[in-house]
């Protein structure tokens, strides 16, 4: 037993890289190969710097040469280097090679691994930060097929050194996570910061696949992980459920951003999103064929109970994906922050839908009291791109009168703001709405769906309403799917 000292506090004993690193050497059967691009060597360093490398490390190599590494990989399509196909290149050339130079029945117990990154660090001008993609393919049984942890980093350094030597650590932390933290993906992803301050770098994108992961991991929820560890401030995810790099998505793009619950996403929700996109697909400069529509939901929005409700989250991602729809999670409470977010990638039209009330909440002052401009300082970061919002009508379910941004009432100190912005056409209203469904509300469907009642149906889309019933989404105990 070790000696305790009274007023000791229990803590987590973090190993060091150098012990991460050994112990992987010491595992007689864990042999791989290291190649790494555009930020030295400095993982595969501290395996060569750990002792006993001999025994783990097939092959270090570093293709920096453009040519070189066409020749040896091939070349993309776009011509670019640091992309997510040019690390999967990596990853399985380096694993054929492998496959094909050694002989299985003479190493019936090795555990192939191949890491690898491609990375861009800051420039001379420090313009650029720098990002790159780190990834790893591995075995953990030699029967098996290989899994995969691919992941895209963001540096915040301001030293090209500084970012490499952080490479080095976190492609350490990857490859002992990868074979001693597979059972708990949650962990390992916490993990990967070991010895690294999160304003160091920052991880965006991480997706997981393989047998080992197949079953047990959704790359939403992981994607969920990351915002909620306050590794990275926004993820996205495509209908088919992976995680995909904002960049990707935004970059260059004409973006319109929906925020809701989304608990479930009902029909009102997908007539604010045909409608509003439809105006803005009639702005002038906005191009139908790189515009994208983002249904986004803040980590305010998923507390709204109080702790995260992972089951919950799921289910809202379940449905909007059903729809084709590409969903952000951010920890942005206010919408200035989402459209400085977007700016990062674009430069292109911007637009938000919204309802009444969220519309009211923009301009209540309690929401800006951090910034030193206040309400102004965050108004001149929203509006400044030609911004526009596209207000979607309230009915109040009393006496049936609908608000618009003719009627609407703001705080009298924000009046004569709120009318400049209204008579500068900064505020459109969505006015070919179905009067039919505004009486509906997420937070009384949900309600009906608790208690068993069944006219919830009608209010949702068709394919929603299936879904619900199939996989018993919010607790949905009704699973007469046939009789949707």
């Amino acid at each position: 037993m070790p000696i305790t000292i009274m007023g000791d506090k229990e803590f987590e004993n973090v190993p060091s890289i150098k012990s991460k690193a050994l112990r992987i050497n010491l595992n007689q059967n864990i042999y791989g190969t290291f190649a790494e691009i555009g930020a030295g060597q400095e993982t595969v360093r501290n395996f060569f710097r750990a002792g006993g490398a001999s025994g783990t490390i097939a092959k270090a190599m570093s293709a920096y040469d453009k040519d070189f590494s066409d020749a040896i990989y091939g070349i993309e399509e776009d011509r670019r280097y640091v992309t997510e196909a040019r690390l999967q290149k990596m990853l399985k050339h380096e694993c054929d090679l492998m496959e094909n130079r050694l002989d299985r029945e003479k190493h019936p117990n090795k555990l192939f691994f191949t890491y690898a990154n491609t990375v861009a660090t800051i420039d001379f001008a420090k313009k650029y930060k720098g990002h790159g993609w780190v990834g790893i393919r591995y075995q953990v049984d030699p029967t098996e097929d290989y899994n995969e942890i691919i992941l895209h980093v963001r540096f915040h350094e301001n030293d090209a050194r500084l970012q490499q030597n952080t490479l080095g650590i976190l492609g350490t932390n990857l490859i002992y996570g990868a074979y001693y933290k597979y059972d708990s993906p949650k962990k390992l992803l916490r993990y990967l910061y070991d010895h690294i301050d999160k304003d160091q770098i920052e991880i965006d994108t991480i997706n997981f696949s393989g047998p080992k992961f197949d079953d047990t991991v959704d790359n939403r929820l992981m994607s969920l992980q990351l915002v909620k560890n306050g590794m990275t401030e926004a993820v996205m995810f495509a209908p088919d459920g992976n995680n995909v790099l904002p960049a990707r998505i935004l970059y260059k793009k004409n973006v319109l951003a929906l925020r809701g619950s989304f608990r479930p996403v009902t029909k009102v929700n997908m007539d604010m999103y045909e409608k509003s996109y439809k105006l803005f697909l009639d702005e002038n400069k906005v191009d139908p064929e790189r515009s994208v529509c983002i249904f986004e939901i803040t980590l305010s929005n998923l507390r709204a109970e109080g702790e995260i409700d992972e089951e919950d989250f799921m289910d809202r991602a379940k449905l909007l994906c059903s729809l084709g729809q590409t969903v952000m999670i951010s920890n942005f409470q206010e919408y200035y922050r989402v459209v400085e977010y977007f700016s990062r990638f674009t430069k292109e039209r911007m637009g938000l839908a919204m309802g009444v009330n969220n519309l009211i909440d923009v301009f209540d002052e309690k929401y800006y009291r951090h910034l030193s401009g206040g309400i102004l300082e965050a108004f001149g970061k929203l509006f400044f791109k030609d911004l526009k919002v596209y207000l979607y009508p309230l009915m109040d379910p009393e006496t049936g009168e609908i608000t618009n941004s003719e009627n609407l009432k703001v705080h009298p100190r924000m009046k004569e703001l709120y009318k400049f912005f209204k008579y500068n056409g900064k505020v459109v209203d969505v006015e070919d709405y179905n009067p039919e469904i505004l009486n509906i509300y997420s937070r009384e469907v949900l309600q009906k769906i608790l208690n068993g009642e069944s006219d919830w149906e009608d209010m949702l889309p068709a394919n929603t309403v299936k879904l619900i019933k199939e996989q018993k989404l919010f607790h949905c105990e009704n699973t007469a799917a046939e009789n949707v």
